[in-house]
């Protein structure tokens, strides 16, 4: 998976790249994997997701306020 799309490597990774995932965007949904292992288990996001997932990751102040999502669950952002 993943032989036809551009893998990109987080700016956060460290130097050894021994602690870094790589995203790709097929036009549809984000792909994450572990730069490490690259043939191995992949995630997929829809956008919307792709957004709440960074919302949380940037920290609390970021993911204080809940809201609802389109699937039905609430996310906090």
């Amino acid at each position: 998976m993943g032989s036809s799309w551009t893998w990109r490597k987080s700016s956060a990774s460290d130097g050894g790249a021994q602690q870094c995932v790589e995203i790709a965007w097929t036009g549809d949904v984000v792909l994450v994997r572990d730069s490490t292992r690259s043939s191995g288990a992949v995630l997929a996001f829809r956008p919307a997701a792709w957004s709440d997932f960074l919302a949380l990751a940037a920290g609390p102040a970021q993911a204080a306020v809940p809201r609802r999502t389109g699937g039905g669950a609430t996310a906090r952002r």
